[in-house]
């Protein structure tokens, strides 16, 4: 089978020529939709029944119903990994509101959007694992939860994008955002993590997080492994102070942070940033862990016998 990118669009696979979604969809004109991005291990998705979960909530706080059940998304999957051909993929699911005349009303769109793409997972480069990398805290300020939901995965990126655009302009692989109260907040696509005092800490969901999946199976893992864990509201100095820092994701997994910088007006720095080790004790433990985790997950959905959303040996 020739393999490349599976593309799904809305009851089908389609060649990626033939993928085309309307200018008039309302998930171009204005954002208006929700996605999910999975990992894909030896043809198993890795915690497909949370990421689905928290589709299905991303749509209903936008009052936007899913065009198909949990069954029928987890069928249009299993097709377009097939399609793709690869057993470690990317995988995107996306649904937008939908076609509609110009205009906000959600009413203007009949029938959302639905499509899934899966292509190969390209490697994360091994020096960011081995060496860390360099994460900037930014002047740009996550959205104000009262004003976005952050729970809402929404196809509306731009607050990120900014936040990005600083930080390639810092040189750094990664931005950390702050929330309107100047407390810790998350990364572009990343949760954050660090030690101080000997405890795990990590921004809580009153700091205008999206709660990862990757960031809840690592909390889960240090709770079993009896590390001392707090979610709460940290400063810019409770980080300075950190003796490891580490940032997670469904894509990275947990990659540890080498090199901090500020990159906010009136507190730049310049060509300088504070170093941390690698990847200390705990960050190393909960790297090695969360591997043991998906190895563990794959294992048992393949011996729980054939799946909609996995490959045959």
């Amino acid at each position: 089978m020739e393999t490349g990118a599976g593309i799904y669009l809305n009851d089908k696979v389609v060649p990626l020529a033939e993928a085309r979604v309307s200018v008039l969809d309302h998930g171009f004109l204005y954002g208006d939709g929700v996605y999910e991005t999975m990992r894909v291990y030896g043809g198993v998705v890795f915690m497909l029944e949370e990421h689905l979960a928290r589709l299905e909530k991303s749509a209903s706080l936008i009052e936007l119903k899913l065009p198909k059940s949990p069954r029928q998304i987890k069928l249009a999957i299993f097709e377009t990994l097939e399609a793709c051909g690869h057993k470690d993929a990317y995988l995107r699911v996306t649904v937008s509101r939908g076609e509609g005349p110009i205009g906000l009303d959600p009413e203007l769109c009949p029938r959302p959007t639905f499509f899934i793409i899966a292509d190969r997972l390209k490697p994360q480069p091994r020096d960011i694992y081995e060496k860390g990398i360099h994460l900037a805290i930014v002047n740009t300020r996550r959205n104000l939860k009262e004003a976005l939901d952050p729970q809402i995965k929404s196809l509306n990126f731009l607050n990120n994008i900014r936040a990005k655009i600083e930080a390639k302009k810092a040189d750094a692989f990664e931005a950390l955002m702050l929330n309107h109260r100047g407390h810790l907040s998350e990364g572009t696509t990343s949760n954050i993590f660090f030690v101080s005092e000997g405890a795990l800490r990590t921004p809580g969901p009153q700091c205008g997080i999206l709660r990862g999946i990757t960031r809840d199976v690592v909390l889960t893992i240090a709770r079993r492994l009896d590390m001392k864990v707090v979610e709460g509201e940290f400063t810019v100095e409770d980080l300075l102070g950190a003796s490891e820092v580490f940032i997670t994701s469904t894509i990275m997994e947990v990659v540890p942070v080498s090199r901090l910088t500020i990159s906010m007006e009136g507190n730049r720095m310049e060509g300088t940033g504070i170093k941390l080790s690698v990847a200390g004790e705990i960050t190393r433990a909960l790297m090695a862990e969360y591997r043991k985790e998906v190895l563990s997950y794959v294992e048992n959905t393949k011996a729980a016998g054939p799946s909609l959303w996995g490959f045959t040996e």
